[in-house]
């Protein structure tokens, strides 16, 4: 019994220890640390207890078991709240889905009907062919055709007005809910729980249209008051004003809108909109924003046509939104133009008869625009160098709208042409104004706003052929020392220093090319990002000790996803100095890459890298089929270039000459990187070294594999793929990142598959100006070359863990390398490979 007894008080005493009941102060005096430090260390826990008598009484070890549950807890929080959004996520998007599904079945339903119809009117002709009476009957009721309805004349009253919103109302709905266009699903846009939305296009509607469908994490107040905001997220956008606004009598708002938007080239006029803009709530509690043009069929107030402006008309559009059970807003989304395309050149008529341009310009940046702005409302976006979201986005907009008005050169803000030199490649214009110019982002003590002359900007247009934009745009962010100039850079900085920079000329010696990619700020789908460019040794003289060897600058990223169909491609990027303060005066500079036609293969995916992925295909004489070389030949696409510099009156017309003749290199080198990206051989002599797919492709393929079996004893892939073209192939798609190196005093890559372009991020072009050093940290290159003469004496070595930088300087960490030689045929040594296992970025 005594041992019972014992036995018992001990698993008492043991309880007692193992289970302790916190008062409600001990609890607050717990949480109040745990919202300062969520992981205390030991030592802080013991000084936690020693100077909150209240948690005397608690062992240490007690305190680090309720953090421990503290923290558990959290975390079971955030997943239930994770989970209860995705579960509303699929909710809403079960119920579009529902309604989609209901539409189309209708639509089905209809052209069933329709098919029925059309044949009995087939039959009914072959009759009639015997009978000349059925013939006129017949024939009579062919040309049956429904009048177009006549509106009554509708003046400007407020009555007018409502009638004009009222019918506007019933015509968008019926667009957005489906009906009255024949829609049709978006290339490449794949509805889901993390997608943007169910994104619908026409091809045979008047003008062009969009419609989208999606949720929002926003309640409809707030979506709508930014949607009626277009400048803030329609980057095309150059201003929207409110002329005109009166309540009606059913608790709507009648407003009378002005808009103008940007020419995305210089070969076109910019647009202009005349509207009427109709907001009212539902019946069923929907709030509704919708939209026309006041034209001479509906009736109603007018204005007269504006100088370099097209009248372009916006047909019955709008947004109907709706509130979600549990939070969020449902929206709809209907934009339908038509944008005047007889007004523009024949080759730029794609771009303006394009329902999937107009789609991703403004349907899916709406939705974008929605779905940023409520992600950073719940903290899940996470943003760098201490800026606001607000401040970010506010630098987008500034870069994108520097770069629309350097393209558009409007007279009303300043600009005028120059004359040219005879040649008419290069167009110049000047801002001798430049107050005005900047009058809305900087402040008159900021060095461009105090000038003894103005603003230049060299701008020009060109036709690719056969050239992804996203594939061009990513490579000329990537590789910038192959088109800029150091000694252009250099002058272009000036611009923020107190003494300006003379114009530059040649000069020995200058930019190394080296550049470090600071990341700033993405979107929620990475479609576009904001960067800090920092530029390092620009070798300046004494004399110009005035600038800092490095330089930064600003950019904006936007288009490099190759499956966007339609998307415009762009970077555009102005200098700023190291104080990079929010209201830094920005001259933006750069690219835009806008597709003249949709992509209707699939053959391109966003990790195609340059030749050889197509050279996968190739026959056994490494030679393409008529397919595979014809499947991008009506890529078009349209490349509009802008620069701009400041000047001074006593040097304007030497930095005139300077900024065309730049923008003429700027040109060719475009030119030659375009040649070497695209899919086609245009030139035998493309790019610097024999395109893979031919024979020394195969061969060295064939190579590696060799070595690779007579140094380490194993086959790099199965024993059954014999043929050199499946060895290409698996080579190319295999999941290691191999890499081969020269054999030089400086070793640099010669050849990488897509796993080791993806590691370092580049294209085989750019490849070759990669040095080994350049990727190894500290650690790899004491073991590379320490390993260096087993390497050549035995064949092959075996590198330890270690990482990587790419290109863009980001690190990759990977498990282990091996190193072998590789022998060509005559057992010389022709290159040594690496293969880097299981990497990935840090």
């Amino acid at each position: 019994m005594a041992v019972m007894a014992n036995n018992k008080d001990a698993k008492n005493s043991m309880d007692t220890s193992k289970y302790v009941r916190y008062t409600s102060e001990q609890v607050e005096a717990l949480e109040r640390v745990y919202s300062e430090c969520p992981k205390p260390s030991s030592l802080r826990r013991q000084q936690l207890i020693r100077e909150c008598p209240i948690l005397s009484n608690i062992e240490p070890k007690q305190i680090k078991v309720w953090f421990q549950n503290r923290r558990c807890r959290e975390k079971q929080r955030k997943e239930a709240s994770r989970l209860q959004t995705v579960n509303r996520k699929l909710t809403a998007m079960n119920k579009l889905l529902m309604e989609e599904n209901d539409r189309l079945q209708k639509q089905v339903s209809q052209l069933v009907y329709e098919n029925g119809y059309m044949r009995q009117q087939l039959q009914n002709a072959s009759v009639a062919a015997t009978d000349t009476s059925c013939e006129s009957v017949v024939t009579s009721g062919q040309h049956q055709h429904n009048p177009t309805p006549q509106h009554p004349p509708r003046d400007a009253s407020p009555a007018g007005l409502l009638s004009i919103a009222e019918e506007t109302l019933a015509e968008f709905l019926s667009k957005a809910k489906g009906a009255a266009v024949d829609w049709v699903q978006m290339p490449g846009m794949k509805p889901g729980p993390d997608s943007i939305g169910i994104v619908a296009i026409s091809n045979t509607c008047n003008g062009v249209a969009a419609r989208a469908c999606g949720l929002v994490g926003l309640d409809p107040t707030k979506v709508a008051e930014i949607l009626k905001d277009r400048p803030s997220w329609l980057r095309d956008c150059r201003c929207l004003d409110v002329l005109t606004a009166f309540p009606t009598g059913n608790g709507g708002t009648i407003e009378l809108l002005y808009m103008q938007t940007y020419a995305a080239t210089t070969l076109a006029s910019a647009r202009d909109f005349w509207t009427l803009r109709y907001t009212t709530v539902l019946e069923d509690g929907s709030l509704v924003v919708c939209e026309r043009s006041l034209s001479g069929t509906q009736g109603g107030p007018s204005i007269p046509p504006v100088q370099h402006f097209v009248r372009a008309e916006m047909l019955p559009s709008g947004y109907l939104i709706q509130p979600c059970e549990g939070g969020g807003s449902i929206i709809r989304i209907v934009d339908h133009m038509d944008l005047e395309p007889w007004s523009v050149p024949e080759v730029l008529r794609p771009l303006y008869e394009s329902s999937t341009v107009l789609a991703q310009k403004m349907t899916i940046a709406a939705l974008r625009r929605l779905r940023q702005i409520a992600q950073e409302a719940t903290g899940e976006v996470v943003f760098g160098w201490g800026r606001q979201p607000a401040v970010l986005r506010t630098f987008s907009q500034r870069l994108s709208r520097g770069f629309n008005e350097a393209v558009n050169g409007f007279t009303d803000d300043g600009w005028s042409l120059m004359g040219s030199d005879g040649v008419e490649d290069v167009t110049i214009a000047i801002n001798s104004s430049p107050n005005k110019h900047f009058a809305s982002q900087v402040n008159a003590s900021n060095g461009l706003t105090t000038l003894g002359g103005g603003i230049l900007c060299a701008k020009a247009s060109m036709l690719l052929q056969n050239v992804p934009p996203a594939l061009l745009v990513r490579f000329l962010r990537e590789h910038r020392s192959e088109w800029a100039d150091s000694n252009i850079d250099a002058y272009s900085a000036a611009a923020l220093k107190a003494s300006p920079y003379s114009v530059p000329g040649s000069r020995a010696g200058g930019f190394s090319g080296s550049q470090v990619i600071l990341p700033l700020a993405h979107t929620v789908e990475h479609e576009e990002f904001l960067e800090v460019i920092k530029l390092e040794g620009h070798g300046l003289t004494q004399e110009e000790a005035v600038l800092s060897r490095d330089m930064f600058l600003l950019q904006l990223c936007s288009g490099i996803d190759e499956n966007a169909a339609g998307a415009c491609a762009e970077l555009v990027f102005a200098p700023i100095d190291e104080s990079f303060a929010d209201d830094a005066p920005l001259l933006p500079s750069g690219f835009r890459v806008i597709p003249l036609e949709s992509r209707t293969d699939g053959s391109g995916g966003p990790n195609r890298t340059l030749d050889l992925a197509s050279a996968l295909e190739v026959g056994s004489a490494g030679t393409r089929t008529s397919g595979d070389s014809g499947a991008n030949s009506n890529l078009r696409s349209v490349l509009t270039i802008a620069f701009q510099f400041t000047y001074e009156s006593h040097l304007r017309e030497n930095v005139a000459a300077m900024a065309r003749q730049y923008v003429r290199s700027v040109v060719a080198s475009v030119q030659r990187v375009a040649m070497a990206l695209a899919p086609s051989r245009l030139s035998p002599h493309v790019g610097p070294r024999p395109p893979p797919g031919t024979p020394e492709a195969l061969t060295l393929a064939r190579w590696i594999c060799q070595s690779y079996r007579l140094h380490i004893g194993v086959d790099l892939f199965r024993a059954d793929c014999e043929a050199s073209e499946s060895v290409l192939k698996l080579l190319w798609h295999h999941s290691d990142a191999i890499m081969c190196c020269s054999v030089k005093s400086l070793p640099v890559f010669t050849f990488a598959n897509q796993a080791g372009l993806d590691m370092l991020e580049t294209t085989l072009v750019a490849l070759q100006d990669i040095s080994l050093d350049k990727i190894l940290d500290e650690n790899g290159r004491k073991s590379f070359f320490t390993d260096y003469g087993q390497i050549m004496q035995q064949g092959y070595a075996y590198l330890p863990a270690g990482i990587c930088l790419s290109s863009m300087g980001r690190p990759a960490s990977y498990d282990r390398a091996i190193a072998w030689k590789v022998l060509n045929d005559e057992e010389s040594t022709h290159c040594i490979v690496f293969m880097f296992m299981n990497w990935s970025f840090m």
